[in-house]
Formats: structure tokens, C-alpha cells, sequence
């Protein structure tokens, strides 16, 4: 027999207003998020904040200084990319069970995310790769999450 209307709407409204705070908790620690990596020459360490932002840099050992400004540059922008690829990797890793649909009210379909409001306007993705603006970054987003993206 199947469940009543009325009662499968105030479950399907119970499970949205759940999922619903559940972005909204999930938006607000990530904001707070950061990610630190050093250069694989340990000279540099690089902190990017939750939407990728350079928010820091080091100079480690004072070894920049046997270093030429092409090397410096290098590694600069290795740890900084890295750090980047890390944090974009954990926020959508974070926000991928929202995207799914649900499987007590299958009419829920998962939100629809939008990457550039949440990474910023120049989505990082894999190894210098930008989504394209204002479009979900599909394969490169399974590929962030171990994802081959077959079902």
C-alpha cells in the first residue's frame, strides 16, 4: 500500500529542511578552512584559504636565498598550486553527499552546486584545469573525489 500523499510531502519537507542546514553547517566550517603544503624542494610552504586564495607564504630555511628567482618562482607556485588542488579537493569532497539525490524521498534530487560561488570565479580543479565558468566541473570533480564517473 502506498504512503499517503500529505504524509510523503511532510517527509520529503522534513528531509529538505535537514539538508538544507546541513549545506548551510557545511558552507560555514569550510569557510574557516585552510590547507598548508610545502614545495617539494622544502623551500616554500604555501596557505590558501577556502576558495583557494593565497592567504600565506614562507620561506623556509632561508634556502630562497641559494635559490635563483626562476627557481623561487617555481616553487612558490608548485606548493601554491598544490595547496589549491588540496583545499578544492576537500571542498567538494565535503559537498558531494548534497549532490545526490535521496534515498528515503526518491523525488529529492541532489542540490546543484555552484562551484564558482563557492571556489570563486577561477575554479582550480586538477593540475592548472578551470571549470568552465558558472557550468558544474563534472568529470574533473570525480576525478577529485576517486570517481570515474560509470555507473
Amino acid at each position: 500500500m502506498m504512503e499517503p500523499l500529505e504524509k510523503r510531502l511532510e517527509k520529503a519537507m522534513a528531509e529538505l529542511r535537514t539538508a538544507q542546514e546541513s549545506v548551510a553547517r557545511t558552507e560555514r566550517e569550510l569557510r574557516e578552512a585552510s590547507f598548508a603544503v610545502l614545495s617539494s624542494d622544502r623551500a616554500v610552504r604555501a596557505t590558501v584559504g577556502p576558495q583557494g586564495e593565497l592567504s600565506g607564504i614562507e620561506f623556509l630555511e632561508n634556502k630562497y636565498r641559494d635559490m635563483s628567482p626562476q627557481e623561487l618562482a617555481a616553487s612558490v607556485l608548485e606548493a601554491t598550486s598544490a595547496a589549491r588542488l588540496k583545499m578544492n579537493r576537500h571542498v567538494m569532497k565535503a559537498m558531494a553527499p548534497f549532490t545526490e539525490p535521496s534515498s528515503d524521498v526518491p523525488e529529492l534530487k541532489g542540490f546543484e552546486l555552484d562551484w564558482e560561488r563557492i571556489f570563486g570565479p577561477e575554479v582550480l580543479l586538477d593540475d592548472g584545469e578551470e571549470a568552465a565558468r558558472g557550468g558544474q566541473p563534472a568529470s574533473a570533480w570525480r576525478d577529485a573525489l576517486g570517481e570515474d564517473g560509470e555507473s
